[in-house]
């Protein structure tokens, strides 16, 4: 794929090319049982005409302008039901921007290394009644052309491993937990040393040993500290959401409570397009799928409810700039505004006191999914944790579900750790998936836990 010849179709109108490369192994017990690979190519065209859109794919290479002038039809179409245009904002970003990955592994060396990992756990937990090791990675190509005269080239590439191990309980039933290494890059970026992975399995069986024995949380309003991976998807799934402009146009509860406060005043929230103190984070943003250059975007500010994040059109309704939120999942796939690198900044306390300073509550560690709504109600499941008791780490609690209002919850809070931990091993569903990163502190708060 390269940059193709270009021509105006209707008042704007944008082309993208786009590869995507995925590949999924996955090892149960030493058996390979999954070993997928897909290769998708496409082009796609928009165009905006009188307040429509219209929009055309094709998996040949058809031309931007035979794509753009169907997705001009497209709009026209629907010109029957009357409309008027609002002008769109005008930035245009033009650059290269891909990741830099060491040569990746082969499908051989990958089941190699799993068979050995699976070997090397089977060597060292006498308990361990299962272990499936998934190894995933994911590649995408974009160049990206509109009318305003954007140019771009992006890159997402991102490896991940994860490692599920199951043990009994003593009731026989399973118990299992996850560990997730990975990344930005190809699987000759993340350290796969056999040295790293026994000391992450060895932690994580510690945990099992103790989930071997766990009892019931006390169901209610609880005092919780979120580790830092659980406070990253908070920040995502629960006020992530609500901020994006679309969600907000179709009666997100956030819509009328820009410049109100939303949450404590240690709370401050970000959308990063590429970079956070420097560093490219793991989903890195220069433009998005409609050539505007990419910003990150204050959703939350010291508590208050700042801005939202926006494609072109969505930034023209509100009177706002565009900040680079419009991104598609497959080649054959619309852009919608979603969510890039999404985090809580870290504030100044230290985790150890945070927890020494909790009289009667839970420290939560894992969580397997979450999902929330418009209105900031939000329920995550909580597959690791422990009973806080006058400030120390008691017995492990059973599975259970963290669940409120995102915002009720967020104005409880009273003290935000100074680390930040980034994890990238998921996909956001909406419409389409579409890999984001998520970051944040441990924080501590209310919040209601489902229990006894």
């Amino acid at each position: 794929m390269s940059f193709a010849d270009f021509s105006r179709a209707g008042e704007y109108n944008e082309f993208r090319q786009h590869e995507l490369r995925k590949r999924r192994l996955v090892m149960v017990d030493g058996n390979l049982m999954v070993n997928d690979n897909s290769h998708a190519m496409g082009e796609s065209a928009r165009a905006y005409q009188n307040g429509y859109w219209g929009f055309a794919s094709a998996t040949q290479p058809t031309g931007a302008d035979k794509l753009g002038n169907i997705a001009l039809a497209n709009a026209q179409a629907l010109q029957v039901f009357g409309g008027s245009s609002r002008p769109l904002p005008q930035q245009a970003h033009q650059g290269e921007h891909g990741i830099a990955c060491k040569p990746n592994w082969s499908s051989e060396q990958l089941i190699e290394w799993q068979q050995s990992v699976n070997d090397l756990a089977r060597s060292r937990y006498d308990k361990l009644a299962s272990m499936t090791v998934l190894a995933l990675d994911e590649y995408h190509d974009k160049f990206v052309q509109n009318s305003l005269g954007a140019r771009t080239y992006n890159n997402i590439s991102r490896a991940m491993i994860y490692l599920i191990l199951t043990v009994k309980d003593k009731d026989d039933k399973p118990v299992e937990l996850m560990q997730v290494i990975g990344g930005k890059g190809s699987f000759g970026d993340l350290d796969l040393s056999m040295a790293s992975v026994e000391a992450q399995l060895d932690e994580l069986y510690e945990h099992l040993m103790a989930k071997r024995e766990a009892v019931h949380a006390q169901g209610g309003l609880q005092s919780v500290v979120l580790a830092p991976n659980l406070a990253g998807m908070l920040a995502h799934e629960a006020m992530g959401h609500p901020c994006e402009a679309d969600l907000v146009l179709g009666g997100a509860v956030t819509g009328d409570m820009r410049g109100e406060r939303i949450a404590s005043d240690l709370i401050t929230m970000m959308d990063f397009a590429h970079s956070y103190e420097g560093q490219e984070l793991a989903v890195p943003v220069y433009a998005d799928d409609e050539g505007t250059p990419a910003q990150d975007v204050t959703l939350i500010k010291d508590g208050l409810l700042t801005d939202f994040m926006h494609n072109r059109e969505t930034a023209a309704t509100f009177d706002n700039p565009a900040t680079g939120n419009a991104r598609a999942y497959a080649p054959d796939d619309e852009p919608l505004i979603r969510m890039r690198n999404t985090a809580i900044l870290p504030g100044t306390s230290k985790l150890d006191d945070m927890i020494a300073d909790v009289e009667d509550g839970y420290y939560l560690m894992k969580t397997g999914n979450g999902q929330a709504d418009t209105t900031t109600e939000f329920m995550f499941s909580i597959n690791l944790g422990y009973e806080i008791k006058n400030g120390k780490l008691g017995r492990a609690i059973k599975d259970t579900t963290l669940s409120g209002s995102a915002i009720k919850m967020l104005q409880s809070v009273d003290a935000v750790s100074g680390d930040m931990h980034w994890d990238s091993s998921g996909y956001c569903g909406k419409k389409q998936p579409m890999v984001v990163s998520m970051g944040g502190p441990a924080i501590r708060a209310k919040a209601q836990l489902g229990g006894e």
